[in-house]
Parts: C-alpha cells; structure tokens; sequence
C-alpha cells in the first residue's frame, strides 16, 4: 500500500513512484526531473491506482506531445466490439490515451474493460454517462447524482474525467449578450448549460468542487477541466465567453493544486492560425503552466471530411507554442461516428502534427527517426525506412502498388533519381539514364 495519495502528493514529498520512473525513461528525463515537473503541475501522470494495466505516460508541454482518442458508442452506432477494434487500432498507432465518450446503453462494462486490458490513459465525460445510467431525463437530475456518477468512474479506475466546472450562470447571460455564431458547441458543456437553464441552479461541478476533489484525490484521478466555451467556429474564437471561462479554470487549478489533485487544462477549437500562438501562451501565464489540451484547434471550418488535415495544422502550431495534448480529429468530425479507417486517419494526422512540433521544440531524440529515414533514402534501403514510418504498412502498399523496374528508385523518377545520380557520381561512377 502506497504511503500517498496521488502523484502530485508523491513529488511534493520527494518520492519517486514508478510510475515516474517510467516516464522519465520515455522521455530521456531524470527520475528527479519528472517529480520536480509533477509536483509543480506542468505534468500530470493520469494514473488511478485502479488501472492495473496502465502503460504510464507523462503530459506536459516540455515532454513528448501526447495523442488523445475519443470513441465511444452512440444511439445510431452501438456495436462495441467496433469500438475495442477502435481502441486495439488506436494503440497500436501509439495513441497514449482513450477517451470514452459513449452515450448509450449500458456504458460500465466498455468502460471496466478498458481499464482491464488497455494501456493507455482512459479518460470520460461523466456528464454524458449521467443521464444514461440513472436513464432519466437532465431536468430530473440533481447534483448529487453527477457527483455520485463522478465517484462511479473513479471506481471503475479512469485516469481522467473531463468536468466542465468553468462556467456558471453568469455564463448564461454572457451567452445571450454577446450572440456568439455557434453558441456552445461543447457537448457536455450544452448538458450543464441546460441543466443550469431548466433547474434555476448553479453549475453542480463548479458549485462541489471541493467534494469532486476528495474524490478524485481517493483514487489519484486527473481532472481535466472541460473548456464548455471553447470556439465552435472560427468567429467565436478568443471571445469573452472563452477567455473569462479560462480564467476561472485558472483559479479551478490552483484549488485542485492545493488537495494535490492533478489538472490538465483543455482549450480550443475552432480558431484562425495566427490567434493559436497567443492562447497558448495565455493559457500558461493564467493557469501556471498546467498542461493544455487542445482539440485540433481547426483552422478552418470549410472543410467537412478534411477536419484531420486542418486539425493537425492547428496542433502542429498549438504544441510548438505549449499545448501538451492532442485530442485527435478524424475526417468523421462534424459529420457521423468514425469508422475503424476514420480513427487511422485521424491518429496518424495527429502524430504527424505532434512529432512535428517536438522536433520545433527540441524535445530529446524526437529527430532520430528523422535523420534515420534520411540515411535509409540515401542507401535505398527500404526495410529501414518502413521501420523509420509512422505507418509502414501505408507506405509499403503504395510503393507494392507502382513498384518501378530498378529497386534503386521509385516509380516516379526511375533513373533520373537525384538520389540515385548524386550517390553515383560521388563514388565516380558512370551515371546511365537512357
């Protein structure tokens, strides 16, 4: 039995867990390095000490970007063994964290399963499981029962839940007075606005978060502080509504901090390229350097069926100004479930946008690979560069599909290869072309 109660409480008293231990070899980082960063809030191990099965990662904006991806069943997509199929894909793509967003039927064994047998970083919305477990309307349900909801995942052994503790009821009128384009397009942040609507109330995650604290301290969950306000289109970003929900986030982490609770920080969004670089950086000034989790941010909203491409533009810019986190965004955004192809898609077009920036933000060997790949073009040698690829099977399909007559080349330049000639003519060989 451990002697404290979460990470953060670890690192403040100068223990080392293993589960430090093992990110700080991930990350080419000291044992130290990792529980001094922890006991600052700048990472979180999402780690309940119910996930046995756990493969420990580290967030933070000075480690490797981490990927996030949702599934989840939903009333019109309800087969989970899909979605394990899903959940299998996903790590083996190295996702490091799954995020269960089902909305229908019984959720708990999907959920319990996942704790059982996925490495990876489970994490839920639990505003959503609310009205599917009591299976009765939002109206009739009462504080008491999101929080009971709360303690039911904790229990169940998540490594983080995502509560959108940011907004009140000042936020109604806020939402009405500046007539945003989209309003709020965040799913669980809808289901506490309208709750708060239909009861008169205050926002119960706002209003107990003292008691959500001692229970995510019991089982050593992170908090994910949902961002209810984010942008749903690129006019809506860096409004009042967002920024003003940010700052009280900000005071929400320093509570959380204080009961040794772990936060992440979650942000945009639909947001124009040249505004990402800003809200990150306010994000870290306002919230001391939590770890921020972005969805994209999408940079664009004209491309339905493209949304992985102009999310991973945005991540890309977002992680190499701070962001820490990636939610991934699948060509399905905005349209329907995503199928298994739809996950692919989406994951590699994050990793891309994350490896990208670790090699903007000099992150220890993220340019290996890179320079291995470089070597392997150079030689021609094809086994080393599938095992240099993000998705080896990909490239060797398209490469098996045109195969060109000489192995010395790719179908698109056969022997006028500069690769091909430049290796030829260092070593003063004959150069043939024709």
């Amino acid at each position: 039995m451990s002697t404290y109660a979460t990470q953060m409480e670890a690192a403040r008293r100068g223990i080392i867990t293993p589960e430090m231990e093992k990110v700080a070899a991930k990350e080419y980082r000291t044992p130290e390095e990792i529980r001094d960063l922890v006991a600052k809030g700048q990472v979180a191990i999402c780690a309940n000490r119910l996930h046995t099965a756990l493969d420990p990662n580290g967030v933070g904006s000075m480690l490797r970007t981490k990927i996030n991806v949702n599934l989840g069943v939903s009333r019109d997509c309800k087969d989970y063994d899909v979605e394990m199929e899903k959940v299998m894909a996903a790590v083996h793509m190295g996702a490091e964290a799954i995020m269960d967003l089902s909305s229908h039927g019984n959720t708990q064994p999907f959920r319990q399963k996942l704790v059982r047998e996925c490495p990876a970083m489970i994490g839920t919305v639990p505003v959503y499981d609310s009205v599917i477990h009591y299976q009765r309307d939002l109206a009739t349900l009462t504080a008491q029962d999101f929080i009971d909801v709360i303690r039911l995942h904790a229990q169940d052994g998540v490594d983080f839940v995502t509560l959108h503790c940011g907004i009140t009821r000042k936020t109604i009128q806020q939402i009405k007075k500046h007539k945003r384009k989209m309003n709020i397009v965040s799913r669980g942040g809808s289901l506490v606005f309208a709750w708060m609507c239909m009861t008169g109330e205050e926002n119960p995650f706002y209003e107990h978060f003292d008691e959500i604290l001692e229970i995510c301290r019991a089982y050593d969950v992170t908090i994910s502080l949902g961002d209810a306000c984010r942008p749903g289109c690129l006019a809506d970003a860096s409004d009042v509504c967002q920024i003003e929900e940010l700052v009280r986030l900000g005071e929400l982490t320093k509570r959380a901090w204080a009961r040794d609770v772990q936060v992440m920080v979650e942000g945009p969004g639909h947001m124009p390229l040249d505004q990402i670089e800003a809200n990150m950086k306010l994000q870290q000034t306002i919230c001391m350097g939590a770890p921020f989790y972005v969805l994209g941010p999408i940079v664009t909203d004209i491309a339905p069926g493209y949304d992985h491409i102009t999310a991973a533009i945005g991540g890309a810019v977002a992680a190499a100004a701070g962001a820490a986190f990636l939610c991934y965004v699948t060509p399905a955004e905005h349209l329907a479930l995503p199928n298994v192809e739809d996950v692919k898609q989406g994951i590699i077009a994050s990793r891309i946008a994350a490896h990208a920036a670790d090699i903007a933000k000099k992150i220890p060997h993220a340019r290996d690979l890179d320079d291995a790949m470089a070597a392997a073009r150079r030689s021609f040698d094809w086994e080393k560069q599938w095992a240099c690829s993000l998705d080896p099977d990909t490239a060797k399909a398209i490469r098996a599909d045109r195969a060109p007559e000489h192995d010395d080349s790719c179908s698109m330049c056969g022997k006028f290869c500069a690769v091909r000639s430049m290796n030829k003519a260092l070593s003063g060989e004959y150069i043939d072309i024709l």
